[in-house]
């Protein structure tokens, strides 16, 4: 129960609303019963600062930078996780034992199989389609397949669900690849890990065998961890709007990857790219663009920089940006991409228009240059990050549908149109005859 309480006047009355308090001393004004009591509504375009939800799941400082997955930081996730111990921690809350670690990764092995009569689904689609709009129509295709997968069907069977479907997602992100690439699909193994499973279906080929990379496999574990939720952003935002509705869970996670796949969300470190090469290809280019982004009236914005929640270092940026430079001088890769990036990372730091701004490299700043590094083409970039998000997802959705006051979502709005008025006279038509 709360102690405190926040008033509100309206009209000489005054009205009380809960405050509630989170676990890390987060105050909220709990304004359920706002409309109830004082027949009005709030207006909170974008849900800036509108919570929609209690969760147990991520947490975010964002003035302070910092980032924990169920109560655990992200740094120490990273240097002590795998990817598949992450997802697990995320789906069920805790960090697996080294029992629960073999039947999860047996289990992923065992449903990381697409169902033979869904790969041929993939010849329906146009050589060039974007692997994105692939992912989301195959995993929407899984309900038919799959078909007990909505929230009063899972009390018994949710873990086998989860995992099948965390494990067949990077199977037909490999094979929605391959298609864009007119190459054969290239089966999953029972001898490899997860990521390195995902990368050989990638790269592997009849006339190029593929030769997987320890340290390759371990940065993509990183770069998957971190991104693998983030509170309450815009595609887990569908995933639990769409969900609400007691959708199947395979058609709520498609929800989710069309929401990531537009470009102010996952498709942000893809355009850092584009930015970093329009700079390399400008002499001066990277005080030209600067210039850019400080003028007003230029549309202009540095991209990778900033972020909704963050108002210093985003921590995921900071992991990364020392993995960047080491992984491509392992690999022989001279890209000269990065030494823009890391030169304009500098110059923006020491920029008090930027520095007042709370502007600071976020973890799209780093990510698709690593990508780009390993291989991965640009049109994955965001494939990429539905692959890592997918736990997130996942985990967000099963919070949901257990909570004891789940509802479908269902917003208000203030009406701004026309007032009450009658419906005008059609007019008449012509009668008019043709002769043929």
């Amino acid at each position: 129960m709360p102690n405190e309480y926040a008033e509100l006047s309206i009209n000489g009355k005054t009205y009380k609303f809960p405050i509630m308090t989170g676990s890390e001393g987060e105050n909220a004004i709990d304004i359920s019963g706002l409309r109830k009591k004082t027949g009005m509504i709030t207006i909170d375009p974008s849900f800036m600062n509108t919570g929609s939800c209690y969760s147990k799941i991520t947490y975010i400082d964002g003035e302070k930078g910092i980032l924990r997955y169920r109560g655990i930081p992200i740094e120490q996730i990273v240097e002590k996780l795998s990817f598949v111990e992450t997802a697990y921690l995320l789906v069920h809350g805790t960090v697996p034992t080294h029992k629960q670690r073999k039947t999860y990764s047996r289990l992923l092995t065992e449903n990381s199989l697409l169902h033979e009569d869904m790969r041929h689904f993939f010849d329906g689609f146009p050589r060039g389609a974007h692997p994105m709009s692939t992912m989301a129509t195959m995993v929407n295709a899984l309900s038919t397949f799959y078909p007990n997968v909505d929230s009063l069907s899972l009390k018994e069977d949710i873990d086998k669900t989860t995992t099948r479907l965390i494990s067949i997602f990077r199977t037909i992100a490999a094979f929605a690849y391959k298609k864009s690439k007119g190459q054969p699909v290239v089966y999953p193994r029972h001898d490899l890990s997860y990521c390195a499973n995902f990368l050989n279906m990638m790269f592997d080929s009849p006339v190029k065998p593929y030769e997987i990379d320890p340290e390759i496999v371990s940065m993509m574990n990183k770069l998957l961890i971190l991104h693998a939720d983030h509170e309450q952003n815009c595609s887990t935002t569908a995933v639990r709007v769409i969900g609400s509705a007691q959708v199947n869970l395979y058609a709520t996670i498609s929800a989710g990857i069309n929401a990531l796949s537009g470009p102010l969300h996952g498709g942000a470190n893809q355009a850092v790219l584009d930015m970093l090469k329009k700079i390399n290809r400008k002499k001066g280019g990277i005080q030209l663009y600067l210039d850019k982004a400080k003028d007003k009236n230029d549309p202009f914005r540095l991209m990778g920089f900033g972020h909704r929640l963050y108002k210093t270092f985003d921590p995921r940026a900071k992991i990364i940006k020392k993995d960047c430079r080491r992984i491509l001088e392992k690999l022989g890769k001279k890209d000269p991409l990065l030494a823009i990036a890391m030169e304009l990372e500098d110059r923006v730091l020491k920029d008090d228009y930027f520095i007042s701004r709370g502007l600071y490299a976020n973890v799209d700043f780093y990510s698709g240059i690593i990508y780009r590094a390993i291989g991965i083409p640009e049109n994955m970039f965001t494939v990429m990050f539905a692959l890592g998000r997918l736990p997130g997802w996942i985990s967000q959705w099963q919070e949901m549908i257990r909570s004891d006051n789940r509802k479908i979502v269902r917003p208000r709005q203030l009406y701004i149109g026309e007032k009450l008025r009658d419906c005008p006279e059609p007019p008449e038509l012509l009668d008019v005859s043709y002769n043929y």
